[in-house]
């Protein structure tokens, strides 16, 4: 199998026929052998009753079909697990990925030897209120990641099989998988200008929500990558330094009482200094902090269900 494309959608029942054709023209054109996984997402649509139809005519289409609404990251790991071809490409169910990119895509990753290469929407049809919040969101990735990636958001991404076997994403972590499969050890990322089309059928699928969302997922890949496997390290330092300025405060307290006390000075008592009780929080903050870096430590990794979804149907498999 050279070829896997895996498309998650919800209620995108008027583009399934077309964008199934489209992808079997390419594909027979450039003979690339392939599968075309289709997640459904819990549509409340006909869109499982069509990829049922699509199925019967053409054996390269598998269908799954979740029973309620996951998240694009869950169908995203679902069809990753699927996957059987040497080359896996993502793409959105909307037509507003163009089918045409395939063969640009599956080339960099077999002939360029590319682990992930991101597609780069570098004209974009969609509205002000997206493309500046993108922009912005999309720099602050380049930062914090130190990938030189203008578009982690874009659907149109192909990997080599091992990357997609190898990472985990849950969540809304779909927008950062490059920073994933980087902290996973895969740093041959590249970029491609692709083109966006305008949406021809349905409503979009995501609100404004995502651009808050999308910023507090990247902080959390970034904890969890630097501290994911050491907690400690984050927070017993921070918690030892705490303790430390504590400890000095009350100590700094105390020997001022006694020299006040040696020179006859007459001096509040200790308690009744407001320094006492912020030198007092400081050591107890310090140890909560230290405490839970144990407390990381032994949790670890998170829940082992984290990645368990309850599958209705499944076709072809």
């Amino acid at each position: 199998m050279d070829l896997s494309i895996v498309v998650p959608l919800l209620n995108e029942e008027e583009s399934l026929p077309e964008l199934t054709q489209w992808i079997d023209k390419v594909c027979n054109e450039q003979k690339i052998s392939y599968e075309l996984l289709l997640i459904d997402d819990g549509s409340s649509d006909k869109s499982w009753e069509i990829i049922s139809r699509l199925s019967e005519l053409n054996k390269n289409i598998k269908g799954i079909k979740f029973r309620r609404n996951y998240g694009k990251s869950a169908a995203l790991h679902v069809g990753f697990q699927a996957s059987n071809g040497d080359v896996v490409i993502t793409m959105d169910a909307d037509l507003q990925d163009s089918p045409d990119e395939i063969p640009g895509l599956f080339r960099m990753i077999k002939d360029e030897g590319y682990d992930l290469v991101s597609g780069w929407k570098k004209k974009r049809f969609d509205p002000i209120s997206k493309t500046i919040p993108s922009k912005f969101y999309n720099w602050t990735a380049r930062m914090v990641s130190g990938i030189k990636l203008h578009d982690f958001n874009c659907g149109l991404k192909a990997y080599r099989n091992p990357v997609v076997k190898s990472i985990e994403v849950y969540g809304e972590m779909h927008r950062y998988i490059p920073v994933i499969a980087k902290k996973a050890g895969f740093t041959r990322i590249g970029e491609k200008v692709v083109q966006h089309r305008k949406r021809l059928y349905g409503v979009t699928k995501f609100g404004l929500e995502r651009f808050i969302n999308g910023f507090l997922d990247l902080l959390s890949i970034s904890f969890i990558s630097r501290f994911g496997k050491r907690p400690m390290h984050l927070f017993g330092t921070l918690g030892t330094l705490m303790f430390i300025i504590g400890f000095i405060a009350a100590g700094w307290l105390g020997v001022q009482k006694i020299i006040n006390l040696n020179r006859g000075i007459k001096s509040i008592l200790i308690a009744d200094s407001p320094y006492f009780y912020l030198a007092i929080t400081a050591m107890i903050i310090g140890s909560q902090l230290f405490v839970a870096g144990f407390l990381g430590e032994l949790i670890s990794r998170s829940s082992s269900d984290r990645n368990i979804y309850q599958i209705e149907q499944e076709i072809n498999f």
